[in-house]
């Protein structure tokens, strides 16, 4: 008897032949889900389909796993699905050419923007989140390459 074994895209599998690349993996409780998101809300392409999952977005591969005990390579730690709320301390950011665009499009496809794109002087953008709950910022660059920079926060400014 042998085991089914998912196919995997070795052509956009993440795996350099020198130097590293940067991965963003999410601990997801749906894998099908989350992959359906990736893949079909912001047109990723599903490189492995679970363990783990991954899904290459543009230049970048979002790896989703559900979370689980300490393993022996990370004894003591605990890897636990995200609680969303009010608060985040890290978020995906997605550069796009056309904002305007993108917003509608993935909009038409099922993304649940926060709001719409606001225009903050050095760049457009809106947010998003995942169907986890993750926070997804989409900004585009527009004052910024000419220049313009984001305003400091006051918390920002010495004294």
């Amino acid at each position: 008897m042998t085991e089914n074994r998912p196919s995997i895209d070795l052509e956009n599998f993440p795996a350099p032949s020198e130097g590293f690349v940067a991965t963003l993996f999410v601990t997801v409780r749906s894998v099908a889900r989350s992959r359906e998101f990736y893949a079909k809300v912001l047109g990723g392409t599903v490189v492995l389909e679970e363990n783990p999952c991954i899904v290459k977005l543009a230049n970048t591969w979002i790896l989703m796993n559900p979370g689980g005990p300490p393993t022996p390579d990370k004894p003591g730690i605990t890897v636990v699905d995200y609680e969303p709320g009010d608060t985040t301390s890290i978020f995906l950011n997605l550069r796009v050419a056309d904002i305007d665009a993108c917003y509608r499009m993935w909009s038409e496809r099922g993304a649940e923007f926060v709001t719409p794109p606001i225009d903050r002087g050095a760049e457009i953008r809106c947010y998003m989140r995942d169907p986890d709950g993750y926070l997804i910022e989409v900004g585009q660059s527009t004052g910024a390459l000419s220049g313009h920079l984001a305003e400091k926060r006051p918390e920002d400014l010495p004294g």
